[in-house]
């Protein structure tokens, strides 16, 4: 019999909230426990609905659901990534009240199940893409059918995970061991039941063996962690976190949205997160007291320039016209790189570094193979542009077998060859990546692709820059990774990307483009990864001029028109797309013919490989 009197009927909108709501209620005892519910799901899987219902409201009534978020919340803030974590805590929150409620409600156990086999139906193939969502699977097989086997590290997960679902059970027989005894004048013995802080042991060790293994190490255990104080945690940024526009105090918001992820069992799928309702084509007014510290305000949140102020305000004057007229350019290296003060926003920065490093390390064996790969195929490349073309020419050395021509023809054409010798290294590139706040969630593939390709690239010897963009006020930041003829080394700075704001297409094209120019190569070549949504607020200065706002077909068509001017100059410019498909056609706009789409950025330096090898290959014209 299924849970509480739910029938096989949807129940649509409003109404299914309620009786969600008071589902919840039931099972915990506390009418004024506010949760947010997963109604959404309901007309797929009512199970998956109304069993999270039930597991929110037995783990707020056997648990202390506040400690463990406030747990979550300083894990995250000593640089734990965010949903493996999650997903892990989900694991350890189910299994521990499961049982517990269980013993209560006879239709949990069918209730669970079939909510169980609606997800492996559902999310089954998005699930098995990472390890917290094969534990996730592992576990609901062994509740529908039975201990599953699999991979090594699966199994001993699972099973440290159960221990907190048999500890209550173990506990529960020798209550009854104790009840026996003490009917027959036995002494009782006292029963132990899972605790609060076992979760939370639990998931900490878990995240630390399977996520980040040097954790520890860098940031301290789980003493540490709980040793973060109240104060530190309201110091930081946590608006990049939360899912909805801030509303109040972003700690207490992104604490309560922790509070609300750990206790769902719905896969969520990989898709962007949605701009935020107040950030599009919005209009931020600004008084010229605010507008005197926005150039301190920039050295403290993005780091010192490396170009001096007279050098940035000659780039401006020169390149913020037009639709960018005033805008402004600011050139960096990195907060981590030429640091102001250490504040919120350098923790911030650090904190994803620190995650694109345990990216790095949990990956480099593949990115070595990667590395190697893709220099070799550029050194064949390479090889075959260097060697000599011989060609019939006017003057050169004379061909023997064509003197026959002289005296016998009026016009007898070439009579000499000439040897044609390229230069495998007569042409620069740039790699120019979006940072604004849509990449936020592929942050680290970004970073991992993006050094397979500088690491291929400075192996063959090849001027390079990486440069990535976004606008923040009515500053486009500039962030240079490395530059043209910087050692291998500067590669490693790679791992410093990180995302926020808003994306300025055009201005950053026609930035990037005018330092490309002015290389000596005979060849130039522009990379641009982007999701092909040029999109920026408009920042109203005290007697500024007010551009149009910066979005839709007015960006699209500017950023085409950087692109094409460019082109028209000798470069060759690339655009590698990685936003929705929806968004195609807005690419193919920007970037014509030459533009390619990947749905997996994994794919990224593969593609641009790819190019750069066909440019190689086909004839200098090309150059």
């Amino acid at each position: 019999m299924l849970y509480d009197g739910f029938g096989s009927e949807g129940v649509p909108g409003e109404e299914a909230e309620n009786r969600l709501r008071n589902l919840m209620w039931t099972i915990s005892g506390d009418y004024a426990l506010d949760t947010k519910l997963d109604v959404e799901s309901y007309e797929r899987s009512k199970y998956i609905s109304l069993y999270d219902a039930v597991k929110q409201g037995a783990f707020a009534r056997f648990y202390d659901k506040n400690a463990f978020a406030l747990y979550l919340v300083k894990k995250v803030y000593c640089g734990a990534d965010e949903r493996p974590l999650t997903e892990l805590a989900q694991l350890c929150v189910d299994t521990a009240s499961y049982r517990r409620i269980a013993e209560e409600r006879p239709g949990v156990p069918e209730l669970r199940n079939r909510a169980f086999s609606d997800l492996l139906e559902d999310s089954f193939h998005r699930m098995s893409a990472t390890l917290p969502g094969r534990i996730k699977i592992a576990l609901m097989k062994n509740s529908l059918y039975g201990n599953e086997g699999g991979e090594k590290q699966v199994r001993e997960s699972v099973a440290r995970i159960l221990k907190l679902e048999n500890a209550y059970q173990a506990d529960a027989d020798v209550a009854e061991v104790s009840r026996n005894r003490h009917s027959c004048g036995c002494a009782a013995e006292t029963k132990h039941t899972t605790t609060t802080m076992d979760i939370i042991r639990t998931v900490d060790v878990l995240y630390n063996s399977l996520i980040d293994k040097s954790f520890e190490r860098k940031h301290g255990g789980l003493e540490q962690v709980l040793s973060v104080t109240l104060e530190e945690l309201r110091e930081f940024d946590w608006g990049d976190f939360l899912k909805e526009e801030i509303s109040e105090d972003a700690l207490d918001q992104y604490f309560n949205q922790m509070n609300q992820a750990v206790t769902t069992l719905r896969e969520e799928a990989d898709e962007e997160p949605e701009e935020p309702k107040q950030a599009k084509h919005r209009v931020l007014l600004i008084d010229e007291k605010a507008a005197a510290k926005m150039y301190s305000y920039m050295e403290l949140n993005f780091g010192r320039s490396y170009l001096t102020k007279r050098e940035q305000e000659q780039k401006n004057l020169r390149l913020c016209r037009g639709a960018h007229a005033d805008c402004s350019l600011y050139f960096t290296e990195g907060i981590l790189e030429n640091t102001v003060l250490k504040n919120a926003q350098y923790v911030n920065a650090r904190r994803y570094a620190e995650k694109n490093k345990v990216h790095f390390q949990n990956n480099r064996n593949r990115i070595a193979r990667n590395v190697e790969q893709l220099s070799d195929e550029l050194r064949r490349s390479l090889n075959r542009r260097s060697e000599p073309e011989r060609q019939m020419a006017y003057a050169g050395t004379i061909v023997p077998r064509y003197l026959w021509k002289v005296g016998r023809m009026e016009t007898p054409g070439r009579l000499f060859e000439k040897t044609l010798r390229r230069s495998n290294s007569d042409f620069a590139v740039d790699i120019l990546i979006d940072a604004s706040g849509s990449q936020r969630d592929r942050q680290s593939d970004v970073a991992m692709q993006a050094y397979i390709l500088a690491e291929a690239l400075a192996i063959n010897h090849i001027p390079l820059q990486i440069i990535s963009f976004c606008t923040f006020w009515d500053y486009t930041v500039l962030q240079r990774f490395r530059e043209y003829d910087a050692p291998r080394e500067e590669n490693r700075r790679l791992l410093n990307y990180v995302t926020s704001s808003n994306n300025r297409d055009g201005l950053a094209i026609r930035a990037v483009g005018d330092s490309l120019l002015q290389r000596e190569e005979e060849g130039k070549i522009l990379i641009v990864l982007s999701d092909g949504k040029p999109n920026d607020i408009i920042v109203n200065r005290p007697n500024s001029r007010n551009p149009r706002p910066y979005y839709g077909e007015y960006a699209v068509r500017d950023t085409a028109y950087e692109v094409r001017k460019l082109r028209s100059s000798g470069v060759c410019v690339l655009g590698v797309f990685t936003g929705k498909e929806t968004e195609l056609m807005a690419e193919k706009k920007i970037f014509g013919k030459d533009f390619t789409y990947i749905r997996d950025i994994s794919g990224f330096a593969r593609v641009v490989a790819r190019y750069l090898r066909r440019l190689l290959e086909e004839d200098s014209a090309n150059f």
